[in-house]
């Protein structure tokens, strides 16, 4: 995993995206080399097209999860959306080739050759989505610990990093119950350390339920971390690895003396102008789409149009949330709050609709110009819940500590959540956030955002 601005990335995803612009990059630059003799071709705007397109590529691969460390699709499956990524790609080569000043000779084969590049980039990239990870990217971790909290770095990697091989666990002495598998639990006659580099292991974690009276072989680790050895403890895994903070594998002092969680008024400023341009932006682009909203809203269910309801804000400030209604108007007609499901049959069929593609939740731009909300941050409960998981999750008032969001890490990383095990799940991401924000996450979270709403994937 690397560190960017605050935010970490899978080495294995990095690679995958060097790769694919490089391709197209250098796929066109040879095409062009091999015909460009004796024809007035501008070198500098041919580079600067073939890195438009690059990017352009990766950013519509992204959005369709190309480089998602693990998925569930099937061959066809990618093989339609590398065909809808070639779709989305050739208009804007034929746009940006429109704008060169490049000669009436070059321009058809330049059109070919970078659609070539495009195609032939896709198919590595549907190739690559389905065969085994390469083992110049693998992470060899050692555990240090057999309990649940082992089982559960084994269970959590082999969902989201098929990139991890588990080389072993080393039981701590003062373990009494050993729930992984016996055939991978290693022998303690030697070191530690002795262990790690004879296994040639890259990353150490350690996942204790118990810390105290002589569980941990501090010197052992810190020989270990001497020899160029990663050592990190359960809550730190879990954050590079999955993007969320694990109830439960947090405690108050990690929070506390570890980094992240800044707030300082540079980044509330930045935020603030942020949300001010960009929601300004979306307001006008989306116009049109909110008047029709409105429109097949009142044509199926009448009036009201909008949906008004009373959430939490930032440090627990209370604010009126504002979004298209998508629910019949009897919802809740005995005034008890309920939690919105899956396939809930309170919904219209425009409502179904449009929180298929999240149009319902336009209007809260609106809430973002005046300073309730932000474009990306958790997502705003009503106080009803909050009081009920505030007393049943630990740590959950940490997430009004920043303003809610329209969209947010949570919303992108997790089905929509309809319960108090969802809301604790969706927490752990809330928390990843909170301790890591900065503007190129929330860059990245409106980016898979796209994603999301291409995809239906989380909405209901």
């Amino acid at each position: 995993m690397v560190k960017i601005f605050s935010h970490w990335f899978s080495w294995r995803s990095l690679i995958q995206m060097i790769f694919d612009l490089s391709f197209i990059i250098v796929g066109m630059l040879i095409a062009f080399m091999w015909i460009s003799s004796g024809l007035p071709i501008n070198h500098s705007h041919l580079l600067l097209f073939a890195a438009i397109l690059g990017v352009t590529v990766l950013i519509v691969n992204g959005w369709l999860g190309f480089y998602q460390r693990i998925h569930n699709r099937t061959v066809s499956e990618s093989r339609a959306r590398a065909v809808l990524s070639l779709y989305l790609a050739v208009p804007l080569a034929y746009a940006v080739f429109a704008l060169l000043p490049v000669t009436d000779i070059s321009r058809e084969f330049a059109q070919l050759s970078a659609m070539s590049a495009v195609f032939g980039m896709l198919v590595n990239r549907v190739s690559a989505s389905h065969r085994n990870s390469s083992t110049l990217v693998s992470r060899r971790i050692l555990i240090f610990g057999a309990g649940s909290q082992a089982l559960s770095v084994k269970r959590a990697l082999a969902k989201s990093d098929p990139s991890a091989e588990i080389i072993g666990f080393i039981p701590s002495p003062n373990e009494e119950a050993h729930v992984v598998p016996e055939t991978q639990i290693l022998s303690r006659s030697k070191t530690l350390t002795d262990t790690a580099i004879a296994l040639r292991a890259n990353e150490i974690v350690v996942a204790l339920s118990e810390r105290r009276g002589g569980s941990m072989p501090l010197r052992e680790l810190l020989d270990c971390k001497l020899h160029g050895i990663r050592v990190m403890d359960l809550a730190s895994h879990f954050e590079q690895t999955l993007g969320q903070i694990r109830l439960d594998s947090l405690y108050a002092g990690w929070l506390i003396f570890g980094d992240g969680f800044r707030q300082g008024t540079l980044r509330t400023v930045v935020k603030r102008l942020f949300d001010i341009v960009f929601a300004s932006i979306l307001i006008i682009l989306a116009m049109p789409v909110m008047l029709a909203t409105g429109i097949l809203i009142v044509a199926e269910n009448g009036f009201p149009l909008f949906y008004r309801q009373e959430r939490v804000g930032l440090n627990g400030r209370l604010f009126n949330v504002i979004k298209f209604r998508s629910m019949r108007r009897d919802a809740e007609k005995d005034g008890k709050p309920i939690w919105a499901k899956a396939q809930d049959d309170r919904v219209t069929k425009v409502g179904k609709f449009i929180r298929r593609l999240r149009i319902d939740e336009l209007p809260q731009l609106f809430s973002v110009l005046k300073g309730d909300m932000s474009l990306v941050g958790p997502r705003p409960e009503r106080p009803f819940f909050v009081d009920q998981l505030t007393k049943e999750i630990p740590f959950y008032a940490v997430r009004h500590s920043v303003k809610p969001g329209v969209t947010g890490w949570a919303q992108v990383r997790y089905h929509y959540g309809a319960t108090v095990e969802d809301s604790a799940e969706k927490l752990q991401y809330d928390l990843y956030y909170v301790k890591n924000h900065s503007l190129f996450l929330d860059m990245v979270v409106l980016f898979e955002t796209v994603g999301v709403v291409l995809t239906g994937k989380g909405a209901h």
